[in-house]
């Protein structure tokens, strides 16, 4: 993220102080001082507050949320609470008129997500959700070779995020809105709402529990069906041991596949060579010789790759969020996106006896 700006930084609060927060944003305002300013924390723990505090002595510390809302110096709002809080708290943030960021899910229920957008619209839209899967630079490759004419027509979108934990906290916990359906199918349902050509009319689903040591599922399997001829494979795992993972997304096509790994810029396309063409025939109803029908078919491995320069990951998206700021270029989702993705994941949820 290129920190040659002009323009002031952003003036942000965070909500949260966990996770999320000290593995995933934190190194990124550490080293864009330029950029993001840390204003404000708040949190019950202490000594969450005393480590924002050692690199940012200036940051005004608070133990309650509707204390720190009290503060004018604020622009961004950042919420990294549990699932079941972001309505209230992205609500409250946005009654005061802050920009805010909210982690996914955006909520828990297409009624709470119908709530949050009206309240967006009352506050100049100014709710942005954290979907880090739309800016995952193997999405965004698989976006690139959607329309890549050596696949031929594609018939079927494959998207896996797989991982090994024995997971404990309360996101594996279904009172607490826990559960993969939640904390990460929003993420993968809307990456494949974004590759398929038209929207889904069917969906069938699965949740299980695997590794995780809650009662909520740690596995979620949906495939979702189009009028169109492409279909999508969705899952997610959490208990997958790292020598047995598939490729993140696959794009299946008549004339080979497109496979890239998680968190790569760099995939494979394995097609019939583009040079190749077949010898006209065509089928017939009278009883076949006997003979092998396989053909002989040329195949190639090709690599493709991110365009050079092209910006992906968290990265990525906090520069989406400092041009939505300062300088009110569109965000490049919209509410309505999110909403959809948490609409499928309260279906899973509905729809299955596991989730319940």
């Amino acid at each position: 993220m290129s920190s040659e700006y002009h323009r002031p930084p952003i003036r942000v609060a965070l909500l949260g102080l966990g996770r999320t927060l000290f593995f995933e944003h934190y190194p990124l305002f550490k080293a864009h001082p330029s950029l993001f300013k840390i204003v404000a924390a708040c949190d019950l723990a202490k000594e969450r507050r005393d480590r924002i505090e050692v690199d940012f002595p200036d940051c005004k510390m608070f133990r309650q949320f509707r204390d720190m809302l009290d503060e004018p110096d604020i622009d961004l709002v950042v919420i990294m609470t549990g699932s079941q809080d972001h309505v209230e708290h992205s609500m409250a943030s946005l009654e005061h008129g802050f920009w805010t960021l909210v982690e996914a899910p955006l909520a828990l229920s297409p009624d709470e997500t119908q709530l949050l957008r009206g309240a967006a619209q009352k506050a100049r839209n100014r709710l942005l959700v954290a979907q880090r899967g739309y800016f995952a630079p193997d999405f965004m490759l698989s976006r690139k070779m959607m329309g890549d004419p050596r696949l031929g027509d594609i018939y079927q979108i494959r998207i896996r995020q797989e991982d090994f934990i024995r997971r404990d906290d309360w996101q594996t916990v279904k009172r607490l809105g826990g559960g993969a359906a939640y904390y990460a199918m929003t993420d993968l349902v809307l990456q494949a709402l974004k590759l398929l050509p038209s929207p889904p009319v069917q969906m069938w689903s699965e949740l299980k529990r695997v590794a995780s040591l809650g009662d909520a599922e740690d596995f979620a399997h949906v495939c979702l069906k189009t009028r169109s001829h492409i279909s999508a494979e969705i899952e997610f795992n959490g208990g997958v041991l790292p020598e047995n993972r598939a490729p993140s997304i696959e794009l299946r096509a008549e004339r080979g596949v497109f496979r890239v790994n998680a968190g790569q810029t760099t995939g494979e396309l394995v097609v019939v060579d583009p040079e190749f063409k077949f010898a006209r025939r065509r089928s017939s109803v009278r009883t076949p010789d006997i003979v092998d029908m396989h053909e002989e078919v040329p195949c190639v491995r090709i690599p493709v790759s991110l365009d050079r320069g092209t910006p992906w990951g968290l990265s990525a998206m906090w520069r989406a969020i400092y041009e939505t700021v300062r300088t009110a270029a569109p965000f490049p989702l919209s509410i309505d996106d999110s909403m959809e993705a948490v609409k499928f994941a309260h279906l899973m949820k509905k729809t299955s006896p596991f989730g319940k």
